[in-house]
């Protein structure tokens, strides 16, 4: 069904006083983009978002009282309106999971990145939809945004259109935005239109000649903040900033019986649950591996062995996927002529990369994306959705310590790897033999949350995992001690791991405890962690140590930046050789 004018004008004036009664009820929220946008996110749902394939985002998470009354007077089932901003009722930002959700937005800029994921997801999979976004000025001042765009642009994702809320407001005042936004958009390829943003007839025909478009497209939707109010174009009304009074007189003036019930009249959902489409993993069977190898040659190994055995992964890196370990046999560029591929060359674009991966699972696809762990900082707020939201996104991190070497402090991590294991919700793997990586990589490929496999660049000696360890644990004992009275416990990771055994293997009462994944390990009960962690327990990792202390008496870590030299060099230095640390922890080992 398509709705005129005068009717979309009237649902417009109804999801207005709908979501301005909830800011009311919640005594908090954001009144200005409810008053300026209602026109524009209406005439998208009524008209435009069909076929149950197509999919919208709020890149402007501040407006979700907005989206929420879309939702609620079109059916969705998303509970009472008036919990709003209440504990445990809608949450004060968009969060994917939510009937009628497709995506976490609140940080700005992250809603337009995803919204490029889910518009290229559409296109991998041969689906005749459109992904809808609406941004406000604040999402066009973060650099995501434009690192997201210019893929777009390059990828000539015509499914895409970004209905861009242009008050040229933001919270402190006037939007520091660019002096000529539309110019830059058409400069990375993208068609842009120009409509008054409370005109609904102008509105649905911009639509209309957008998805005929070769190109991405623009629509600017030239608005006034807060349009109706005493505060109309002014910074204040960004928030709330009018009393009870005024909002009640708006709710008011806005209410539209007629409204409500055309609300009713659109049907057939357009935005779908989320479906994992992939399979789970098997165990893949394995080449046979040097004594001496990096992390990063195990993962590409058995990444291939993924991809062959059939295993439907979009893999993408930001320029470094030589360096990562991600450059794959069978690898099929995406392109703008031909989305039957599975790599995406992101270029250097940390940020969106991450965000685009996020609207990419949301659309229904598995991805792997990669660069260099000291990188991560780039996508730790892309990360940090993605576990929010219970994406199951895989990231491979290589060049994983100071044993990168002669590339220097800047490119050596020190506190990336503690950093990530702060968020809930995500697997951090550092494995150290193709059996964890095994592990890692089909937990990753099943799990229900996001994963990181931690990789090095450096190649290091092998100790194989005893045929009998439970890996699902997290933590397990890969070196046995010579004696059955264990005094010491070694615990390490990664590269580590083998110095850990060379330090024990010259006692009879240590033994060694590689943890592949800390986040498993935690959740394990006090007996297992006890019963594993005998004795006075050293924990040793080329990183800061701060979340080892949890585990660990004594711990042997990194708390300063690197330097220039050899990964051999620098390694030593820091005193991660056996004969350094024997030193330092003799006194606790028997």
């Amino acid at each position: 069904m398509k709705f005129n004018a005068k009717q979309l004008q009237q649902m417009s004036n109804a999801a207005r006083s709908c979501a301005l009664g909830a800011v009311l009820s919640a005594q908090s929220g954001h009144i200005g983009i409810i008053l300026d946008a209602a026109e524009i996110i209406t005439v998208v749902f009524a008209n435009h978002l069909r076929n149950g394939v197509d999919k919208f985002v709020l890149s402007a998470g501040h407006g979700s009282a907005l989206l929420y009354s879309v939702l609620f007077l079109s059916g969705y089932n998303i509970g009472d309106i008036k919990s709003f901003r209440k504990f445990g009722g809608l949450p004060g930002h968009p969060e994917y999971g939510m009937d009628g959700v497709d995506a976490t937005t609140g940080p700005l800029g992250q809603g337009v990145a995803n919204a490029v994921g889910l518009a290229l997801s559409q296109k991998i999979k041969s689906l005749k939809a459109y992904t809808y976004c609406l941004c406000s000025d604040g999402d066009l001042m973060e650099g995501i945004s434009f690192e997201a765009i210019s893929l777009a642009g390059r990828l000539k994702l015509n499914n895409m259109i970004l209905l861009w809320d242009d008050n040229k407001l933001s919270i402190d005042g006037e939007a520091q935005t660019d002096i000529d936004i539309c110019s830059r958009f058409r400069a990375v390829g993208w068609n842009v239109m120009s409509v008054s943003g409370d005109n609904v007839d102008s509105l649905d025909r911009a639509i209309e000649r957008a998805k005929k478009s070769t190109l991405p497209v623009l629509i600017q939707c030239k608005n006034i903040l807060g349009r109706g109010s005493r505060l109309a174009n002014n910074s204040k009304v960004h928030g709330f900033g009018l009393n009870n009074s005024e909002i009640l007189d708006l709710i008011i003036k806005n209410s539209s019986e007629s409204g409500i019930k055309l609300w009713r009249e659109v049907s057939d959902k357009p935005i779908s649950k989320f479906i994992n489409t992939t399979t789970t993993g098997t165990t893949i069977k394995t080449p046979k591996i040097p004594e001496y190898i990096s992390t990063r040659e195990l993962s590409n190994l058995y990444l291939n062995l993924l991809i062959k055995s059939g295993k439907k992964l979009i893999v993408g890196s930001s320029d470094l996927s030589g360096s990562t370990g991600v450059k794959i046999e069978d690898l099929k560029e995406i392109t703008a002529d031909n989305f039957d591929g599975n790599f995406i060359h992101y270029g250097v674009r940390e940020h969106a990369m991450a965000a685009i991966m996020n609207g990419m699972v949301s659309g229904g696809l598995k991805t792997v994306g990669s660069t260099f762990l000291v990188f991560s900082d780039y996508m730790r707020p892309a990360i940090r959705l993605s576990a929010m939201a219970s994406l199951p996104v895989i990231y491979v991190f290589s060049h994983d310590s100071i044993c990168v070497g002669e590339d220097g402090p800047t490119h050596q991590p020190i506190e990336q790897l503690a950093s990530l294991r702060m968020i809930p919700n995500l697997n951090v793997f550092r494995p150290c033999n193709i059996t964890e990586m095994d592990y890692s990589w089909q937990k990753a490929i099943k799990d229900n949350k996001p994963s990181v496999l931690i990789v090095s660049r450096q190649a290091f000696k092998q100790i194989n995992t005893p045929f009998d360890a439970d890996l699902s644990k997290g933590a397990y004992i890969i070196y046995h001690a010579k004696s059955k009275n264990v005094k010491t416990t070694i615990i390490a990771t990664g590269s580590e791991i083998p110095l850990a055994v060379d330090i024990a293997s010259r006692y009879k009462h240590v033994q060694v405890v590689s943890v592949v994944n800390m986040l498993d390990f935690k959740q394990q009960s006090s007996g297992y962690k006890q019963n594993l962690l005998k004795g006075c327990v050293v924990a040793i990792e080329a990183t800061t140590p701060d979340n080892w202390f949890k585990f660990a008496d004594v711990v042997i870590g990194i708390d300063e930046f690197g330097k220039t030299g050899s990964g051999e060099e620098v390694y030593k230095h820091y005193g991660f050789d056996t004969d350094t640390i024997i030193k330092e922890i003799k006194q606790y080992l028997k």
